[in-house]
Order: structure tokens, then sequence, then C-alpha cells
């Protein structure tokens, strides 16, 4: 799914805001120029790496075409300034990914009783949709695609995971984005802009003609009177 949205994504520099460095979206994307941030030091890293926090990324405003979020609003105590940070560096025009667990989901509600809540995946925040989509316009950027998949059931075993193939044929075919994953592409718009007027336009404000000052009327007057 993410391979089919970043495919159509245009630009010369790409990054991604991950939590795992062998993991790479861009490999389909036609950006020139691609690289990972990820949050720590970790051995066998290559050149497409930085090592940063994902709330304070060392990249200039406005500097980079496409941002992927790969479960990094998920992982990490300030989401919201994570996502705030993809959109400082995101310049006008370019376009935002976010893959995140979702709440809504059969992973959502086994999260819900877990008691495994302090290990991955289910510390996550799994953040639900209507959450991003606000957070989203604060930031001025327009949501343009939302969908989800793998309606598994969370269990590691295989021969458990056939037993219960029936919960997923029955919430596939659900209209709603139930998935135990969902990506969102967003793009940032700028508000308030003012469509350039076209040359036609400009030329006849300029042909008006203007008054002449008043003042040549009141020298002559003034001679007149002499």
């Amino acid at each position: 799914m993410v391979d089919k949205i970043v495919s159509t994504l245009f630009g010369v520099h790409l990054a991604q805001f991950s939590v795992d460095s062998r993991v790479q979206l861009y490999k389909e994307s036609p950006v020139s120029h691609c690289f990972s941030v990820i949050p720590r030091l970790e051995l066998g890293i290559d050149d497409h790496n930085i090592v940063a926090d994902n709330t304070q990324v060392p990249l200039a405003h406005e500097s980079v075409d496409v941002v992927l979020l790969h479960h990094a609003l998920d992982f990490t105590d300030s989401p919201h300034q994570v996502l705030r940070e993809a959109s400082r560096i995101l310049r006008p025009g370019g376009h935002v990914v976010i893959v995140g667990f979702n709440p809504l989901s059969l992973w959502g509600l086994y999260r819900l009783f877990s008691r495994k809540k302090n290990l991955p995946p289910w510390c996550g925040h799994f953040i639900s949709h209507r959450r991003l989509s606000d957070w989203l316009k604060l930031l001025e950027l327009t949501e343009l695609k939302h969908i989800s998949g793998y309606h598994h059931a969370p269990l590691e075993k295989s021969s458990l995971r056939s037993r219960l193939s029936c919960m997923k044929n029955w919430v596939k075919p659900s209209p709603a984005k139930n998935g135990a994953f969902s990506v969102m592409l967003a793009r940032k718009d700028i508000a308030g802009m003012t469509p350039i007027r076209p040359g036609w336009a400009l030329r006849r404000l300029i042909n008006i003609p203007v008054a002449e000052p008043s003042a040549r009327d009141s020298l002559r007057k003034i001679r007149e009177s002499r």
C-alpha cells in the first residue's frame, strides 16, 4: 500500500522518520535523494540515515518534498510534536505519509485487554483517524487519502490464525477502515494565497489616466492677479 502511494510522489528530497533503520519504505520512490531519521545509533547503519530525535530534526525549514512517518507517532512521548516537526521541514505543496496502528481494529481491541501494554506494539499510542485529522488541520495539512490493511487477529501462531480466519472474512468486507494499520496521505497547503492576475489585467490598471496635480492652476491664478 505504501509503495503505491510513494511511487506517485515526486521531488528532490525524501525523509523517513522511523523506529527501525532496517525498514525503508522509499524503495519505490522516484525521489532522487532518500534518507531516514532514526532516534538512536545502531550498528551497521548505512550513510542514508541521520541519528536525531524525531521531535528536533536537524533539517532546514521547508527543505523536504516528501516525509514518511513509519510508526514515528506510535512510539514517541510527543506524537503531535513529531508531526509538527514533519510539517516544519516539508515544503509547500509537499506530501506526508503517516503509517500507524489503528485503534479501531482487532489489534486495537486486543490492546485494550492485553496484559503486555509495556511491550511493543501494545505500548504504542494507536492514534485514531479522527485525532490525526484534527492535527493535520491545525498544521494546515490537507488529507488526501486514508486506507487500512491487515485484518488478521494479533496471534503469533499460524494455526490459531487459521482457526480464526472467519473473523478476518467478517471484518474485511466492512466499509470502515478497521485494518490493523492505517496509512494517511496529506499535502501541505498554504492558506490565503492570492492568485496572480493575468497580464491583460495588469496592463489595464497601468494605462489608467492619472489626474494632473492642481498646483499648476493655483500658480496660473497667482500670475494673472499680478
